[in-house]
């Protein structure tokens, strides 16, 4: 058995919607040098057992199968990261009332068409919900959910609510669910926190400059 002796991080969920939350597994996007949160194959299993896409049974297996395949895990991994960059181009995109690319379009679709090919429909005892069959050890199984979330978003009446964050580093994407759709923050305690605390003290340097 693999024994996770890596500390996992913490991944910020605030997004609203699974795939925003993807969108979001990168930090400061618009730095120099933004960081990457998801650097390893155990990151993207972690973030996947924090939003609840994998159990931790689940994202055990897949861990102890990807030490056995560290070259197709990396490829998962790489996978993994193009489908977030695609996802977060249509969504920002669509979040300043512009057209995504086609290609970007052609993309998801072809992860969705994937995607489609494990989903099955399954009865419960008060209804049909989708599902997921086939190998519940493959290594890409995590993304396909994400790309649903994606394709489902993209295609609902919900879809102008989503939101960037309006703080200068940021670049997160978000649900505005606020009673009058004027949220502008992912997160006020951080990028709406920090935000205001740049602009004061801009503020306050101008001032001491004019007197």
């Amino acid at each position: 058995m693999v024994e996770n002796v890596i500390q996992a991080q913490i991944f910020d969920l605030t997004g609203g919607l699974l795939c925003l939350d993807f969108a979001n597994t990168v930090d400061d996007r618009t730095d120099v040098h933004p960081q990457e949160l998801l650097n390893s194959y155990y990151d993207l299993v972690s973030w996947s057992e924090q939003a609840h896409v994998l159990t931790k049974h689940e994202a055990q297996r897949l861990l102890e199968k990807a030490a056995r395949r560290p070259s197709e895990a990396s490829k998962v991994l790489q996978q993994a990261v193009a489908i977030r960059e695609t996802i977060f181009r249509i969504f920002k995109a669509v979040a300043e009332d512009a057209s995504p690319e086609d290609e970007d379009l052609v993309s998801l679709s072809v992860a969705v068409a994937d995607a489609q090919n494990h989903a099955q429909i399954v009865l419960k005892a008060n209804g049909f919900i989708w599902d997921w069959a086939g190998n519940a050890g493959e290594l890409d199984r995590m993304l396909w959910p994400v790309v649903r979330s994606a394709a489902d978003f993209l295609t609902s009446d919900e879809l102008d609510s989503v939101r960037v964050c309006a703080s200068d580093s940021c670049n997160w994407l978000f649900l505005d669910t606020s009673k009058n759709h004027s949220r502008r923050w992912c997160n006020m305690k951080s990028c709406g926190n920090r935000e205001k605390a740049r602009r004061f003290y801009s503020r306050k340097k101008s001032s001491s400059t004019v007197s």
